[in-house]
């Protein structure tokens, strides 16, 4: 998949979300759209990495205890 299909995926979904408020304005998205789209970013790169967090944090071109922060954060670290 392209950055150019993600970026439509994400789009779509955006367009179904405000179908489905139903003229109710939304509140907060923003935070809301980064925890939701973080989770999945971090288990699959995660698992990708097959678990190594320095080489999961390069990809993702973040510092490693930042990494470990939101793995812990999002429950995806014991």
């Amino acid at each position: 998949m392209s950055k150019k299909q993600i970026e439509e995926c994400i789009r779509s979904s955006l367009e179904s979300y405000f179908k489905d408020l139903r003229g109710e304005e939304p509140h907060s998205m923003y935070e809301m759209l980064l925890r939701i789209v973080e989770k999945p970013l971090l288990e699959v790169v995660m698992q990708h990495a097959e678990g190594n967090q320095s080489r999961a944090a390069e990809w993702l071109g973040i510092n490693r205890n930042t990494l470990r922060r939101k793995l812990l954060d999002h429950k995806l670290l014991k």
